[in-house]
């Protein structure tokens, strides 16, 4: 996922290194990206990785953290958390599941979520606040259900497609998820050509059933058993990757409305023509 980690280094990771840099062409720290793609790909380690990686203060926040059953109350919430990013900066705000908190006005019942919304865009825009050196990285497993406005210029006006990982990725995901444990000589790249579309999560499952077949035959032994290369195959044969339902929502969305380009990652992706 070279690609895209060197996107984020560019977007990220490197305004707040070098802010004197990107200030002489007139770019300041800060600013929204939104990540978007198939649930279980790493948009939330991207995130805490990229914090870790600049050095500065990581403020992870949660549905919970927000929604309140009070009037007024979220949108209070909302506030103090950007206040504490901008107390703290340079930081990242994260929100996950994003479309949970700005999903689209026009398809709200109740005028309190609209409120919620109109308050996120208020604090983005820095009308509360001076939200320099304050990024607001958010992920969301479907963009189609967040509220156009979050893509205005100057809000979520960078949006970075998080897609399954490729074989090489696959391969070095695998590898890391096998380091201490008892495995035979395993070609990494023959499991990994087995996983085609597998997120990172599936690749855990298939680990995790391949162990559980050996673990099963250790207990029985008494004795522990390494876990073989057909281990692996076996579990990934009996796997479907969890990336395929959500492909067929996304390409609904990149084919029947893309008219302003916001799904072209996913044409490409997919080499829709």
């Amino acid at each position: 996922m070279e690609d895209l980690k060197n996107e984020i280094r560019l977007k990220i990771i490197e305004p707040i290194r070098n802010p004197e840099i990107y200030k002489a062409y007139g770019k300041k720290a800060g600013g929204g990206i939104l990540m978007y793609g198939p649930p279980g790909c790493g948009k939330t380690y991207l995130a805490k990785a990229a914090a870790g990686e600049a050095g500065v203060a990581f403020i992870s926040v949660g549905i919970h953290d927000i929604l309140d059953m009070w009037i007024g109350s979220s949108e209070r919430n909302l506030h103090e958390l950007f206040e504490m990013a901008r107390r703290n900066a340079p930081a990242i705000l994260f929100f996950d599941e994003v479309d949970a908190l700005g999903a689209s006005r026009s398809d709200m019942r109740q005028s309190g979520g609209r409120h919620l919304i109109n308050q996120f865009l208020a604090e983005m825009d820095g009308t509360n606040g001076d939200n320099e050196g304050v990024l607001i990285l958010a992920a969301t497993n479907t963009p189609w259900h967040v509220d156009t406005a979050f893509r205005r210029p100057g809000r979520f006006d960078r949006v970075l497609f998080v897609p399954p990982p490729d074989l090489v990725a696959r391969e070095e995901i695998i590898d890391l998820k096998l380091r201490d444990k008892p495995v035979d000589s395993v070609n990494l790249a023959a499991v990994a050509k087995r996983c085609p579309d597998f997120s990172g999560a599936d690749l855990d499952a298939v680990i995790q059933q391949a162990i559980e077949s050996k673990l099963e035959l250790s207990l029985k032994k008494g004795r522990v058993e390494n876990i073989t290369e057909k281990d692996f195959i076996k579990a990934a044969k009996k796997l479907k990757p969890s990336t395929k339902e959500w492909f067929a929502t996304a390409k609904n969305h990149a084919v029947y409305a893309n008219q302003a380009g916001a799904y072209d990652d996913i044409v490409n992706y997919l080499k829709i023509k």
